[in-house]
């Protein structure tokens, strides 16, 4: 079996766990509980003919942008930047991240999650930003850790991109 580990990168508060959480054991809580250092989870998937170990590891929100413990990422096969819709500060952290995440592991595949899409009507990050990221080649999935909305899809789009499958 094959194993691949992906880092979860974002602020406080975006969903990181929540999103995890969701993915591995089709659960939501809605009480919030930070993250300290890191928290690692598995899930197998399948892709095409070949299982595939997930280590997902959460890493701890970072308060500004420019924060990464590289001794984390390092060894990242891939990683899911996480953004919340109702706060734009959020997706300049996740954009700033990526860069940082890029100079440590380099050009690994990542995407960039919009979390909280059950509050669509309370987003602040607009479709303008969105579009503009998308042109820059990132690949943008709108998730709710709260309904299940994208995660699914999340995961697995990444688990076939670090596998070299086109998606």
């Amino acid at each position: 079996m094959i194993q691949k580990k992906i880092c979860m990168l974002g602020t406080f508060s975006v969903g990181k766990t929540s999103l995890v959480r969701r993915f591995v054991e089709s659960v939501y809580f809605d009480k919030y509980h930070t993250t300290m250092g890191v928290k690692v989870d598995k899930k197998v998937v399948q892709v095409g003919d070949q299982e595939v170990a997930l280590m997902l590891w959460d890493i701890e929100g970072t308060e500004h942008g420019f924060e990464l413990r590289q001794s984390y990422v390092r060894g990242a096969a891939g990683y899911l930047l996480v953004a919340d819709g109702t706060r734009p500060d959020t997706l300049e952290k996740a954009i700033s991240l990526q860069a940082r995440a890029e100079a440590t592991v380099g050009k690994v595949p990542f995407l960039l999650l919009i979390n909280k899409s059950d509050l669509v009507e309370s987003w602040l990050v607009g479709g303008i930003q969105i579009t503009e990221l998308e042109d820059r080649g990132w690949m943008v999935i709108l998730t709710s850790a709260k309904t299940g909305e994208g995660v699914e899809d999340a995961f697995q789009t990444l688990a076939k991109k670090m596998m070299g499958e086109t998606v």
